[in-house]
């Protein structure tokens, strides 16, 4: 009761982000590491937390809580038959290589080069979420070769950023002729290749910052992860169901210049 009182604030402010991130992933279909990582960088500086550690916790942190999310989105999506599993199995070890390299150079760099990446990653996400560009720019996939390439990437720099697969596997499929519905469900499963070793290592060989927020084990916030991840599962259905009512196209333009802002701010503060 006494770590309640004393960290009441931390804790109510965890559970708006769970809240918040469940809603836009349902209302927008966007991945919650794009929204939890932003968030819990101000809200850690805000807590007196250093721009630096706060960028570490939040990428570590996000990463714990896509694991159970995209377990249960990889479910929904394989009973479509919207998950490849042929692609995931060529795929697979090259995203995984890519993860340990890029959450292991999480435990080593200063946060100001996460920063700096994330608000370019989402900058660019954005512009494209605002454009919304559908066109294929590719007639199909590259060769083995070009797509071991594409998959070392995508794990490298969504661990790197503490986002799941849809940020960046989603356009790169669409962008090579491959079918919109199967990208999103193959892409949550990517985000479980993605999550599930970047959070463990992070956890297990990251150095705690003496600054870290109440919870930290490693990089991870535990704290965080545990009030975010009920309410995001919780929440995700409500934000399908305002789709449904609402504007979502609209919405998601919205969202994208408000990511924007967000991106462009995070470039500043490393950059000013």
């Amino acid at each position: 009761m006494s770590f309640i009182m004393e960290n009441y604030s931390m804790i109510l402010a965890m559970m708006g982000t769970g809240v918040i991130a469940g809603i836009l992933a349902g209302l927008l279909g966007v991945g919650g590491g794009i929204v939890i990582v932003p968030v819990l960088f101000f809200l850690y500086q805000g807590l007196g937390v250093s721009a630096d550690t706060a960028m570490l916790v939040a990428t570590a942190t996000s990463l714990a809580t896509i694991i159970p999310t995209s377990i249960s989105s990889i479910r929904a999506h394989s009973a479509k038959g919207n998950v490849d599993f042929a692609l995931l199995k060529q795929w697979g070890v090259f995203i995984f290589l890519g993860v340990l390299i890029g959450s292991y150079v999480v435990t080593q760099v200063d946060g100001q080069w996460l920063t700096l990446l994330f608000g370019v990653i989402a900058t660019l996400s954005a512009i494209n979420m605002l454009l919304g560009k559908k066109d294929a720019l590719f007639q199909s996939l590259p060769g083995k070769g070009g797509q071991s390439i594409i998959a070392t990437c995508i794990g490298f720099f969504s661990s790197m950023v503490g986002i799941g697969g849809g940020t960046l596997t989603v356009p790169t499929l669409t962008f090579c002729n491959y079918p919109a519905h199967r990208a999103v469900g193959t892409a949550a499963a990517v985000g479980l290749i993605i999550s599930l070793p970047a959070a463990v290592t992070m956890l297990i060989v990251g150095q705690t910052p003496i600054d870290s927020p109440f919870g930290t084990v490693g990089l991870v916030n535990l704290v965080g992860a545990a009030c975010i991840i009920p309410l995001t599962v919780l929440f995700a259905p409500v934000g399908a169901g305002l789709a449904h009512r609402l504007n979502a196209a609209m919405l998601k333009k919205v969202f994208a210049i408000v990511l924007i802002f967000t991106g462009v701010r995070m470039l500043y503060q490393v950059l000013a």
